[in-house]
């Protein structure tokens, strides 16, 4: 498999003339003076790769980041983290939640400025793509690219209830609803473009071989398609995903897990307990083999830490689990409702003893009959599981109707930065 940063060396060239794609700003705008070198670049193979490359490093491989920022936001809000350091600020903000959260809040503010510069370089290279002569070429790129542009809407959908519909100057809101059916447009669109034209082999040796892009695309379209409420078609799409193939962000000394870089300071954050904050009917049943997957006890006198998808240097971090989509199934199949399917579905993760990333419950199987509620309290509480500090719980405790109480934020405030130089920033949520 190729590392991030052996692929991107190939383009060392174009990357030096793109480089102004990959710098944060506060605004939609993302202009420079070297635009015109930039333009050339945005003509080529090499100079297009070498974005759509840069797309991964901006969600993944900083503290400023999609991937580690939506983790904390998401951890501390709904009790999956605690809080080791109050001397960090916005750590500390989202920790005690409410009116304490604001738009000063630069967890947030990293959130939102990296997923919309995501969104704005895989337009340009999704619209650049499509004036290259090899089509195969092409086809790789765009839905290489799709997959971060839509994880990118999905997340800040997943946050705040009104998302920017595009990157221009004062660009517009649409409600989140509208986001997630943009982020299944453009997975559609990616589908449809690699269906009419296959990835080619060449594109293919260019990019990291660590995500599976066809699985991914479809995996991404179920998760929206669950979070849109349209469960016939995140029951189709989650059927269309290999199990047997994984796809993952990788990482190595060079390019480090940053989630291990935070948790090996012990200064940040750890697992809020080893019921990973859960309570009540939702505590983990004893002998879950996913709470020694998850946590671990480490020194001494021992003290929780997360384990896991940061556990170390070079571990992996999954773009979805395979229990993600099983769950997915059971969920959907439970809501139209085929209660009998659905706990087949769910069983297929209660007794799970392996799966490719290690994440397995291995307990004994659920026995019914269980009404439609019954079991969609279970499988929330194995998705809570399932898919610890994945950045999904907040959705998930909105969509089954978890208790406010439950959670210390629903909705994000806007940074101050976007209302600042953008009059049509909506207003912050109360709670």
């Amino acid at each position: 498999m190729k590392s991030l940063r052996n692929n991107t060396s190939k383009y060392l060239t174009c990357v030096a003339l793109s480089c102004i794609l990959f710098s944060s700003s506060c605004t939609k705008e993302y202009q420079d003076p070297a635009r015109a070198k930039t333009d050339v670049a945005l003509t080529t193979q090499q100079g297009l790769t070498a974005v759509a490359i840069g797309l991964q490093r901006v969600y993944t491989l900083t503290r400023t980041g999609v991937m580690f920022n939506s983790i904390a936001a998401n951890g501390f809000v709904t009790n999956e983290l605690a809080l080791l350091n109050a001397g960090n600020i916005p750590e500390l903000q989202l920790s005690t939640g409410g009116s304490s959260v604001d738009g000063t809040n630069t967890i947030l503010f990293n959130l939102w400025t990296s997923a919309n510069k995501i969104v704005y370089d895989a337009d340009l290279v999704i619209t650049n793509a499509n004036n290259l002569g090899d089509k195969g070429y092409a086809s790789g790129l765009i839905a290489y690219s799709s997959i971060f542009k839509a994880l990118a809407i999905g997340n800040m959908s997943q946050y705040w209830e009104k998302i920017p519909d595009g990157t221009g100057k004062n660009v517009g809101f649409i409600t989140r609803a509208a986001g997630f059916a943009k982020a299944i447009s453009v997975l559609d669109n990616a589908l449809s473009v690699v269906a009419a034209n296959p990835i080619s082999a060449g594109f293919a040796t260019n990019v990291p071989t660590d995500i599976n892009i066809v699985n991914t695309l479809h995996a991404l379209k179920a998760r929206y398609a669950l979070f849109s409420g349209n469960y016939p078609l995140a029951l189709s799409e989650a059927n269309a995903v290999d199990l047997t193939k994984s796809s993952f962000f990788k990482f190595d000394a060079t390019s480090p897990n940053i989630l291990f870089t935070i948790i090996s300071s012990n200064n940040v954050f750890q697992p809020l307990n080893a019921n990973l904050g859960l309570t009540g009917a939702n505590v983990p049943d004893a002998g879950d083999k996913r709470i020694p997957f998850y946590t671990v006890l480490v020194g001494s006198p021992a003290t929780l830490r997360m384990n896991g998808f940061a556990a170390a240097t070079a571990s992996p971090f999954p773009i979805y689990l395979p229990g993600e989509m099983t769950l997915i199934k059971a969920e959907a199949y439970a809501r139209q409702p085929d209660l009998t399917n659905s706990l087949i579905e769910l069983n297929k993760v209660v007794t799970k003893t392996s799966d490719l990333f290690g994440v397995a419950a291995a307990l004994p199987a659920l026995i019914g009959p269980y009404t439609q509620q019954q079991l969609l309290d279970l499988i929330y509480k194995h998705r809570s599981i399932e898919l610890y500090a994945s950045g999904l719980k907040i959705e998930d405790m909105r969509r089954f109707n978890q208790p406010l109480t439950d959670r210390k934020r629903n909705f994000f405030p806007y940074p101050f930065q976007e209302r600042d130089n953008n009059p049509n920033t909506p207003a912050d949520p109360t709670f």
